[in-house]
């Protein structure tokens, strides 16, 4: 629906499937070249609230290495949401992403 990243920005997104709606928000704390720093819920669970930290290196010759951690509230959070599918939503991301890069439309 919106992203806005910025220090201080925002962001939300919805994705539908199977007519089942599920939607996520959060908050830019920083955002620099080199890393962002953010909060990550899932609607679904709006107490379950991840601190997203991700560090790109730069490797030469135009590749970028990420380095992703999320923190949250418990090992149970971390569990549940794993189990939630959620990487494979991550990795399909992904995936897109370096289809966009290979092919020029980014």
């Amino acid at each position: 629906e919106h992203w806005d990243a910025s220090t201080g920005g925002s962001w939300r997104y919805v994705s539908v499937l199977d007519s089942e709606e599920y939607a996520f928000h959060g908050c830019f704390h920083e955002v620099r070249p080199d890393r962002i720093v953010q909060t990550f819920t899932w609607e679904g669970d709006p107490d379950g609230v991840a601190l997203e930290t991700l560090d790109f290196e730069d490797l030469g010759d135009g590749r970028t290495r990420l380095h992703a951690q999320s923190l949250c509230d418990s090992f149970e959070d971390r569990d549940a949401w794993l189990r939630s599918g959620m990487e494979t939503g991550v990795n399909e991301g992904y995936a897109t992403l370096d289809g966009l890069l290979a092919d020029g439309t980014l």
